[in-house]
């Protein structure tokens, strides 16, 4: 709905507004009355829980019941013919789509917001976040993130303080490197098992431990004939599950190896500009072509982050168009795509410098420039450009409100105009993809860059202040979404870890110092790099094991809860 003065001046002096809707300027009365009708036809009777649920709860059931008014018997928007309605189709999906409904979102509580700042990002000092009130205004999937950037950063400093002696007077002597590696390999596998049992502890003290995701509801992209779900008794859409598979194996698997042969072609041009450079300073040897020999690596970064980004629009429209009926195997396949795609984007030059030309200084060169340039575009991309524009749209607003001389107050509506400007959060995927590529940085090579952890926690440090200052000033407000941990991002770190284990050992195998011991027989340094690859293995499965995901006490709590569960149901 367009925003108006007359609009809010006939509001109730008590109405707190807390979702937006905003209508295109030309939206035909009927349609307008059609869609209200349909909004408070799915209210139901009954007391406010003001002071039950939070205002970010609220929201969020706010949210659910808008996506989940779909279409009954009504083949097509009242007013707009062109516009076709099928029973099952999401309604409000059908809106955004025919440009009737230009966006919805939820309004910033400005006091509560404010309260928010003050402890949070307002004042540079080296504190904990308060993830509690993190989770009370935002909802539990931004806390888990801020939860674990905080954690991961901390989780660094180890690394840090262990890697700097080790760049500084150790560089090139690589058998020195076996405890820095080995050290490296149990980090990473203990700070993953350790933050199981962090997440466990504050999503119990949340309430959102145990979800259940069998009974989750179809997301709002879903279509199909309506029929019944025969779980649950409930109308909803059905799709057949093999033409879902179909467009997976014939369209989108396709489509993921055509760019990742892309990228590969775009790393074996790199290459090439890197031996160009090299030839260039060979021959003439002056300080300009020692700075030319960064410019390709400079380079190559740069696109890097241009396909990543260009990528991500193409995988999204890929998972959306392979029709999910779960927002939880969406996110999924999303991740799934993506993740292939900038491991072997960000990685692949690193791992044929390392194993194919085994040229361990332009190995140190790539990935320093490729940490560092990632760190500084992402920083201004996603916080200091947004930011600046928003303060300079900010200052607009105000002067079109004062223009305006109105006798009511015009706080509600500045506002509203300014939020609908904003950016809309796409949610924590970039950030949790931005640590998984910091992670890999830190672990797959650390035995060749053992600075690459004092980078990322310099990085982090900001990182976490960027973040809530994007959060709190630069996007709208995103919906609070429960969450019980950090989903399939947990796996992807994971399996980060285990590829180090190969790559560090197989990197400490081909050492001079190493093969030195060995001058005769290389297959018995194969042997025995692989026999030391496995043991290592081991131990990190081992204590993969040994720790419990849980602590005791909630352990102890869910098996009370589930007792009382079983003794109520006795009692029926």
């Amino acid at each position: 709905m367009k925003v108006t003065l007359s609009a809010l001046d006939t509001c109730e002096s008590s109405f707190t507004p807390l979702v937006v809707l905003e209508l295109a300027q030309d939206v035909k009365e009927e349609t307008k009355e059609w869609l209200k009708n349909r909004i408070i036809s799915k209210k139901e009777d009954g007391d406010d829980n003001d002071d039950f649920l939070t205002m970010a709860e609220c929201q969020f059931i706010i949210k659910h019941e808008l996506e989940n008014l779909r279409a009954r018997d009504e083949k097509m928007i009242p007013g707009y013919p062109q516009a076709k309605l099928y029973p099952g189709k999401s309604l409000l999906r059908r809106l955004l789509t025919s440009g009737l409904v230009i966006q919805v979102f939820p309004l910033h509580d400005n006091e509560a917001l404010k309260k928010l700042e003050d402890t949070w990002y307002t004042r540079f000092a080296l504190k904990c976040q308060p993830i509690d009130h993190i989770r009370g205004y935002f909802g539990e999937t931004i806390a888990l993130y801020f939860g674990f950037l905080e954690y991961f950063t901390v989780a660094l400093i180890p690394m840090a303080v262990i890697g700097l002696p080790y760049y500084l007077f150790v560089w090139e002597d690589y058998d020195k490197y076996v405890i820095f590696a080995s050290f490296n390999l149990i980090w990473s596998t203990v700070i993953l098992e350790v933050w199981k049992r962090g997440c466990a502890n504050m999503t119990y003290r949340w309430g959102t431990l145990v979800m259940k995701r069998q009974f989750e509801e179809p997301r709002p992209g879903f279509h199909g004939v309506l029929g019944i779900n025969p779980v649950t008794g409930r109308k909803e859409p059905l799709y057949p599950s093999y033409k879902r598979q179909l467009r997976i194996y014939l369209v989108s698997l396709p489509f993921v190896c055509l760019c990742l042969y892309f990228s590969l072609y775009v790393m074996m041009i790199y290459f090439d500009m890197e031996a160009w450079a090299l030839s260039l300073h060979d021959n003439s040897g002056s300080e300009w072509t020692s700075v030319l020999l960064y410019v390709p690596s400079v380079i190559y970064a740069v696109v890097i982050e241009i396909m990543n980004r260009l990528y991500r629009y193409a995988a999204e429209f890929l998972t959306s168009w392979e029709n999910h009926r779960l927002e939880s195997a969406y996110q999924n396949h999303l991740i799934l795509k993506v993740l292939v795609f900038n491991f072997l984007n960000c990685f692949a030059s690193l791992f044929y410098i390392a194993f194919v030309l085994r040229d361990m200084k332009l190995l140190r060169q790539s990935l320093a420039t490729l940490l560092i340039t990632s760190q500084i575009l992402n920083q201004i991309m996603e916080s200091l450009l947004p930011y600046w524009l928003q303060r300079k749209h900010h200052v607009q607003v105000k002067r079109k409100v004062q223009a305006l001389k109105a006798d009511i107050d015009a706080t509600l509506y500045e506002q509203v105009v300014l939020e609908k400007e904003m950016g809309t959060y796409l949610g924590t995927f970039d950030d949790y993809l931005e640590l998984f590529l910091q992670f890999g940085y830190v672990s797959l090579f650390s035995c060749v860059y053992p600075l690459a952890a004092a980078f990322a926690v310099l990085n982090n440090f900001t990182e976490v202040n960027s973040d809530a200052l994007k959060m709190c000033r630069v996007l709208k407000r995103p919906f609070s979404e429960p969450s019980a941990n950090i989903g399939v991002w947990q796996l992807a770190f994971e399996t980060m870890s285990v590829i180090s284990v190969v790559t560090n050992c197989a990197l400490i195998g081909m050492s001079p110092q190493v093969n030195a011991l060995f001058p005769e027989s290389k297959l018995d340094l194969v042997l025995i790099v692989v026999a030391v690859e496995h043991a290592l293995l081991a131990l990190k499965f081992i204590l993969a094991f040994a720790i419990p995901d849980k602590p005791r006490h909630i352990q102890m709590k869910l098996a009370r809860l589930e007792f009382e569960s079983l003794e109520a149901l006795k009692q029926q």
